[in-house]
């Protein structure tokens, strides 16, 4: 058993590869396991427990009678009393140490991500570099929690994948970075559910709304859209679309007097 202490950045940075991870990928063969090992200087065997020790806060897995490692939750806890306090916070502060112990800063890991945004200054650049690396490690999540699959298609290309807000990024600050408030989408499907074209009731089945069923003669409808009806969505592995959530998007986005019953 190692000696020594873990830090609390250490933790942090566990905890960033625990919400990353699929469940089934925790383990002391994974690859990103035994780069975080190496990155802190732990073995990865320790990795593996402390991903254990946080499956044992999680209370997906507490609600399954799952109780992971409890050795080491005493430790882990009060980093997941953190994120769900403030998750933008948290996870901004676990991409900028990750950076750190990876010898780059914010700035250039994500380079590609502020492109447009080398002119502003001050407190503006400093909310749009916050928001943006925090919306690319949901996505991460997101993607994560549905096996990098599409819940709509499978289709399985990273590329192509996206985190689909359930509540609309602008309309709750609070839940914006929460795993439950997205479903991984393909390209087409996101923008369709974004639209409210398309959406989610409380079991989990896809409808569609009266303005995309009036085009069920467009070769379109029968390739992307007809197959959906009745369909259930491919559900993730952790962290189900909160109902208060999929209800305010039938309600707000998803226009309700279109709503068709499958």
């Amino acid at each position: 058993m190692e000696r020594k202490l873990w830090s609390r950045e250490e933790l942090i940075l566990v905890f960033n590869l625990y919400l990353k991870l699929p469940f089934g990928k925790m383990h002391s063969r994974t690859p990103e396991v035994i780069e975080m090992a190496s990155l802190i200087g732990r073995t990865v065997s320790s990795i593996s427990i402390r991903l254990g020790n946080f499956a044992s806060c999680d209370p997906y897995h507490q609600n399954r009678g799952v109780v992971g490692m409890p050795g080491g939750r005493k430790q882990c806890q009060p980093i997941w009393d953190e994120f769900f306090g403030n998750k933008e916070l948290l996870i901004f502060e676990s991409e900028r140490i990750l950076a750190e112990k990876e010898n780059q800063t914010i700035e250039t890991k994500f380079a590609d991500l502020f492109f447009d945004i080398k002119d502003l200054k001050g407190e503006t650049k400093i909310r749009e570099v916050k928001t943006r690396v925090n919306q690319n490690v949901f996505r991460q999540i997101v993607v994560a929690n549905y096996s990098s699959k599409c819940a709509i298609s499978g289709i399985d290309l990273p590329e192509l994948l996206l985190a689909s807000h359930i509540v609309p990024w602008s309309k709750n600050e609070e839940e914006r970075l929460n795993p439950e408030n997205g479903i991984c989408l393909s390209a087409l499907y996101d923008k369709a559910f974004d639209k409210g074209l398309i959406a989610i009731n409380e079991n989990y089945q896809i409808l569609l709304s009266d303005k995309l069923r009036k085009k069920k003669d467009a070769d379109y409808y029968g390739k992307y859209f007809a197959h959906l009806e009745d369909k259930s969505l491919i559900l993730p592995q952790r962290y189900l679309p909160k109902k208060e959530f999929i209800q305010y998007h039938l309600d707000v986005v998803f226009n309700k007097n279109e709503l068709i019953k499958i």
